[in-house]
């Protein structure tokens, strides 16, 4: 069971300008951060009807969703959180790389780290580059480790300043992402929570 009632960053955490959750604003900073590309991102309208689901380039590698926090989803969320250990997996073997938000309105980023680091569109990430060198660092770490390795890489505070477009009220919105795997399972990471998931037969943290 997780020791921690509220997995929240504290006020006076560090915080980002809040990213705006726009398809080419997203792309533009997942190029400037060392993906390829050849990954986009791009505005799903509808998970259930074929004509729209029909104009979003295939392959999809990973699914990331922005949704209002409520208080009622809050009190679901931790209350959740609580019944779980908090994940501590480190090294290569883990089947998701999970970061643990302590940035305050880092959402954006977190959704996006998720999901360009696991699946096969890490494949994508090219070497040398701010991305790869940070999941470089943070594999060895536990989650609370690369937390504030995160915190101290200046490149990723200093891109959502410049990506940023729109004033945006605190608390808007959160991102979790949804990964396709290599194999073909599913995944699913959000920094607030006490860890990332992974489908068919998978660990939940």
């Amino acid at each position: 069971m997780s020791a921690t009632t509220n997995p929240d960053p504290e006020q006076g955490a560090p915080a980002f300008i809040p990213l705006e959750a726009n398809p080419e604003l997203m792309t533009k900073l997942i190029h400037k951060l060392g993906v390829s590309q050849a990954l986009q991102l791009h505005d799903v309208y509808s998970l259930t009807d074929p004509d729209m689901l029909a104009f979003i380039p295939r392959p999809a590698l990973a699914l990331l969703l922005v949704f209002p926090i409520t208080a009622v989803y809050e009190s679901h969320r931790m209350a959740e959180d609580n019944t779980v250990d908090e994940y501590k997996g480190a090294g290569e073997q883990e089947p998701v790389i999970w970061w643990k938000q302590t940035i305050r309105n880092a959402c954006g980023m977190m959704g996006l780290l998720h999901a360009v680091s696991n699946g096969p569109a890490r494949t994508l990430i090219e070497q040398g580059t701010t991305l790869d060198e940070l999941l470089q660092k943070s594999t060895p770490l536990p989650p609370r480790e690369r937390a504030s390795l995160l915190e101290k890489t200046p490149a990723t505070s200093k891109v959502p300043r410049a990506e940023k477009t729109a004033d945006l009220p605190e608390g808007l919105g959160e991102q979790g992402a949804g990964i396709k795997g290599a194999n073909a399972s599913g995944g699913q990471s959000q920094g607030l929570k006490t860890g990332g998931e992974v489908g068919q037969g998978g660990r939940h943290a």
